[in-house]
């Protein structure tokens, strides 16, 4: 979501608060409503990644971390990180 006064051109962290530049996708699903080629995508700056990843993994939702510019079709099960 961008914010008032944000600069487009520059992906940003989705993190609440967080005004730094986006460094990789967070890319999940929630399994009780989403089949498997359902991506919901979080950006995420260096500090949030672990953070944003633990809040989701924390709710049994599967999740790819990947580069921002690497595309996911879908995020199995037990995903993790992608290489």
């Amino acid at each position: 979501m961008i914010g008032f006064g944000a600069d487009p051109d520059e992906p940003q962290c989705s993190r609440a608060g967080c005004e730094s530049p986006a460094t990789v996708a967070v890319n999940w699903r929630n399994p009780k409503i989403h089949t498997r080629d359902r991506v919901k995508v979080w950006l995420a700056c260096d500090e949030h990644r672990d953070y944003l990843r633990d809040f989701l993994e924390a709710r049994n939702f599967p999740v790819l971390v990947s580069a921002m510019d690497e595309p996911v079709s879908f995020v199995p099960d037990g995903a993790g990180e992608a290489r």
